[in-house]
């Protein structure tokens, strides 16, 4: 996941942190007020697969409804809708089963998928249909960036809120959209969770992956093993406090990802990067003495006791606890940099705990890594290589995908969000080069691994690690704006995406973040407006 042996100082990073607080908080375009225009149809992220624009447009009025029909699923998205509309429109927008002549959400049976959505906008109102729930709230967001940027306000603005007459019919290219978010070294409450949460769902995003345990930190409560969270959580990058989910927490996290429609895929990552379990229980350890607590920032040092029955024991109480608090189809098992684990002892292991994973109702993910053992029947590999790896390597990979395997892409010198922007980034990592936001926008997911089929590419992912970030305003300086072009290339079909548009409609969000709050990295080439 880092591929890098070197230790950068922390105290110049954090200081680097604190000193760039002004500028991360300056760099989100200022706030205005809605104006007079009306944003065309189709200027938004991720780009749609078709857009028919036409007719006049949909004035919200203080006469609006939400309409949802009979149907429980409409309705939640409904509520969703009033509760992002009201602040700023400073209507009541009542949702109620028919709304003649305001906004109807509406399912039913087309050619939708599980996500995609039909939006019409007219003079006598705008008619949401999807054949899922989560296509509705797809939709949703797209009618929310044809509002004007001020309706993301907390208060009452003058408006007009209008919506560009036409149609919109949009289906994802890939399954799988997904941002991941490093706990682990730096531990992040369930409130900037949800923060991040919120942000990525404006952009159809629908997995969030949680990186729940490393060497500096668990982050889950595990019953059975409780001195995972009370110890090794303790601490984090730096010698800061840590801290860790209850389950109670990691529930919410999970209701509120689901929600917006993100299912929550959590991460242990196995054998490796695994001190704060070893520092935790001295059983785990081979020579049975536990490590020291560990703050730094090197990789590849740590392993579980492959020889170990206990490790076996360990390994299944916390697949077992995990999957029974999450709903969702997938269970990440990490597998990377297991420098310390030899080749056949990871094979092993991997044989062993592949098995487990799946008797607990949960299908294998695992970094790609996981093809130098045999990746269970179902099972999924990220890839986080670079343009550069070894050609040897990648084609491990796309033999595993020609045999069945599937593949998520996050080529770490194209998404992985920690990385610099350029040599003046105040945060970030560079080991995998400069990731400016062309760079990050500007390659095809469907022939990136040469071998791989493209029916294997199952989507893309966005890491971001956060050995240098310390709260959501580093996240979201990192984040964004390149999160919102991995959005568009898992959602968005080749033919209608490229740079030159999309930098345009890319500069026309930042008013909408100025007014959210989000402090985000004003890259050059890119149209920021005022």
């Amino acid at each position: 996941m880092r591929q890098h042996r070197r230790t950068f100082r922390l105290l110049g990073s954090l200081l680097l942190v604190t000193g760039v607080g002004t500028s991360l908080t300056g760099a989100a375009a200022p706030a205005s007020g809605a104006g007079d225009g009306v944003v065309p149809l189709g200027r938004v992220i991720p780009a749609p697969a078709s857009v028919a624009p036409g007719g006049v447009p949909y004035r919200i009025t203080e006469r609006t409804r939400i309409g949802v029909g009979d149907s429980g699923d409409a309705r939640r998205v409904g509520d969703y809708l009033a509760d992002l509309l009201r602040p700023a429109t400073g209507y009541r927008l009542p949702v109620t089963a028919q709304a003649a002549g305001g906004i109807t959400l509406r399912l039913a049976k087309g050619p939708y998928g599980e996500e995609g959505y039909r939006l019409d906008s007219g003079r006598g109102g705008v008619i949401i249909t999807a054949q899922r729930a989560a296509g509705l709230f797809h939709g949703v967001q797209t009618l929310r960036q044809l509002l004007p940027a001020a309706v993301e306000h907390d208060s009452v603005q003058p408006g007009p809120w209008r919506v560009a007459g036409g149609t919109i019919e949009d289906t994802p290219r890939y399954g799988w959209r997904g941002a991941m978010l490093d706990v682990s070294r730096h531990f992040f409450s369930v409130e900037e969770v949800k923060r991040y949460v919120d942000q990525l769902a404006l952009y159809k995003f629908n997995k969030l992956h949680l990186h729940l345990s490393d060497d500096q930190g668990w982050r889950i409560a595990i019953d059975s093993w409780p001195r995972l969270a009370t110890y090794g959580g303790s601490t984090e990058v730096g010698g800061g406090p840590g801290g860790y989910y209850t389950k109670a927490d990691y529930r919410e996290i999970v209701r509120y990802g689901a929600a917006r429609h993100l299912e929550v895929v959590p991460e242990i990552d196995l054998p490796g990067h695994t001190n704060a379990a070893l520092a935790s229980y001295a059983e785990l350890n081979c020579d049975g003495v536990a490590p020291p607590l560990y703050t730094g920032t090197e990789v590849g040092f740590s392993s579980l006791c492959v020889g170990k029955e206990v490790t076996y024991d360990f390994v299944e109480d916390v697949i077992r606890e995990i999957a029974a608090l999450t709903p969702g189809r997938y269970l990440h098992i990490g597998g990377d940099e297991a420098h310390s684990t030899s080749d056949e002892d990871y094979a092993a292991f991997m044989e062993r705990v592949q098995p487990v994973v799946a008797r607990y109702g949960k299908t294998v993910v695992g970094w790609h890594q996981l093809t130098g053992a045999v990746p269970a029947r179902g099972a999924l590999v990220q890839y986080w290589g670079l343009d550069g790896t070894p050609a040897a390597e990648k084609e491990r990979v796309a033999a595993a995908a020609r045999a069945g395997t599937g593949v998520i892409l996050s080529p770490a010198d194209r998404v992985y969000l920690d990385m610099k922007y350029d040599a003046d980034t105040p945060l970030g990592l560079d080991w995998a080069g400069y990731v400016d936001v062309r760079r990050s926008y500007e390659w095809e997911p469907g022939d990136y691994l040469a071998g791989v089929p493209a029916g294997a590419v199952r989507g893309v992912e966005a890491p971001l690690w956060s050995e240098t970030l310390v709260d959501s305003a580093g996240v979201e300086f990192m984040a964004f704006p390149r999160v919102v072009g991995v959005a568009e290339l898992g959602w968005s079909s080749v033919g209608v995406r490229g740079w030159a548009d999309y930098r345009v409609r890319l500069g026309e969000q930042g008013e909408r973040w100025g007014v959210m709050g989000v402090g985000f990295y004003r890259a050059e080439g890119v149209p920021w407006g005022s």
